[in-house]
């Protein structure tokens, strides 16, 4: 397929607009494989890389395709890789420094960031799981909670707090889920056993009420660095606190006797297939709350950056 046109949507520099353009089908290498995407999921961390999220930290290639997730089918493969055309599977595409995304017909990916899909899962599921099930998988763990304590998880409303909730419920853990009245009902569908109402005011003020004696742990989805302190203030001593969002401060955390750490998810294929198989067996829910056109995934990145999803965004893709 080398040189054949598709659509993909890029990005030219930094805070430019996204766009639909014709790239060349790009080609596998070593250890890689070429998908048919039929599917990409749409995350924050997409359109904070347009913001320059990842500036200085990695060469950024220009255009740079955007998406991280996807689900397709496998069009062809690079030497050493056990998958083979025709399978369908899903997982992690982008690799700025390769300009590569999921937002496109057809993307190029390590075999290492793909799991086989199982045969009753659709594709617009399994482009939603990768980064929003792993990082719930990942932050749920890495507070180390059990059966019986309490974990907060601020900013439950979306996919990955959505997941999480579910992941540590299934634990017998009491979940305290932050959200709007509109899907607080859902949440407790999911799992959750409180519901703090953030547009009714602080979520701290009113976490702090309903559990004068502390809670156990905290997955924060939400906080920005410097504002994370009135959040941890509601941790019990050697409490954990786990941010998606660089928040935690090592310093602070120390110096109030609590633990703390800033994880990002990291969608291993075992990780992957745990997840896959839990949907497939009805045991994990997602709720895929908007889904557009691949030429329209602008829209659906301000939507996301607005702060309006209440579940999965996820792009549409018909190859030509």
């Amino acid at each position: 397929m080398e040189g054949t046109p598709m659509r993909a949507v890029v990005v030219t520099d930094f805070d430019t607009e996204p766009r639909l353009v014709e790239l060349p089908v790009p080609e596998p290498g070593p250890g890689e494989v070429l998908v048919r995407l039929a599917a990409a999921g749409v995350n924050p961390f997409d359109w904070k890389v347009i913001e320059g999220a990842m500036r200085g930290s990695v060469h950024h290639a220009f255009p740079l395709v955007l998406g991280s997730d996807g689900a397709g089918t496998v069009e062809s493969v690079g030497e050493g890789v056990s998958f083979t055309p025709g399978d369908r599977v899903f997982g992690q595409f982008m690799d700025i420094e390769q300009g590569r995304g999921s937002y496109a017909e057809y993307a190029v990916t390590k075999a290492a960031k793909l799991a086989r899909l199982p045969g009753d899962l659709d594709f617009d599921t399994a482009a939603a799981l990768p980064t929003a099930g792993a990082a719930a998988h990942d932050f749920v763990e890495g507070t180390g909670i059990g059966p019986g304590q309490t974990l907060l998880i601020n900013g439950a409303s979306g996919g990955v707090g959505q997941a999480a909730v579910q992941l540590a419920a299934a634990q017998g853990v009491r979940v305290i889920a932050t959200t709007d009245p509109d899907t607080a009902v859902y949440l407790r569908e999911l799992g959750a056993s409180e519901i703090v109402d953030f547009t009714a005011g602080p979520t701290a003020d009113q976490v702090r009420v309903a559990h004068p004696g502390g809670i156990d742990a905290i997955v924060d989805l939400v906080t920005s660095p410097g504002r994370l302190e009135p959040i941890a203030a509601l941790l019990k001593p050697n409490g954990v606190i786990v941010s998606s969002n660089g928040a935690v401060d090592a310093e602070l955390v120390a110096a109030r006797g609590l633990r703390g750490a800033n994880l990002y998810a990291n969608a291993r294929p075992a990780t992957l297939a745990s997840l896959a198989e839990a949907v497939e067996h009805g045991q994990l829910r997602f709720r895929i709350d908007f889904k557009a056109p691949l030429e329209e995934a602008a829209d659906a990145l301000a939507r996301s950056k607005a702060g309006k999803a209440r579940g999965k965004t996820v792009l549409t893709i018909e190859a030509a």
